[in-house]
């Protein structure tokens, strides 16, 4: 294979230049969608529920009156933290998804 200018094959540095350009601009909507994105996490059959978004940033707790039980304060803390845990993990796939549409599935350090 010949090389081009610079050693890129063809010597065609504008492309891939225009083609590094075009990714970083997908890549900046994809992260904007993924920002936008809000899901559920629940345990305890819905007794408790997180709702986070793609900050990571937790937009909603609810708690069923029944998932109180004073006398039993540890299987409440275990329910949050599944919960917060279902939600965190619901969001990280879908980051990954979107993301990877734009990497071509490449794990790139620091997105995800």
């Amino acid at each position: 294979m010949s090389r081009g200018f610079g050693g890129f094959p063809g010597g065609n540095m504008q492309g891939l230049l225009q083609q590094a350009q075009k990714m970083q601009k997908d890549m900046q909507r994809a992260q904007a969608e993924v920002e936008g994105l809000e899901v559920e996490g629940s345990a305890g059959g819905g007794a408790v529920k997180f709702r986070v978004n793609g900050k990571n940033e937790v937009l909603d707790v609810t708690i069923a009156p029944e998932a109180i039980d004073p006398s039993d304060v540890e299987m409440l803390q275990d329910m949050v933290r599944l919960a917060a845990n279902d939600a965190l993990s619901k969001i990280r796939v879908q980051t990954e998804e979107k993301l990877s549409k734009v990497t071509g599935g490449m794990k790139v350090p620091g997105l995800f």
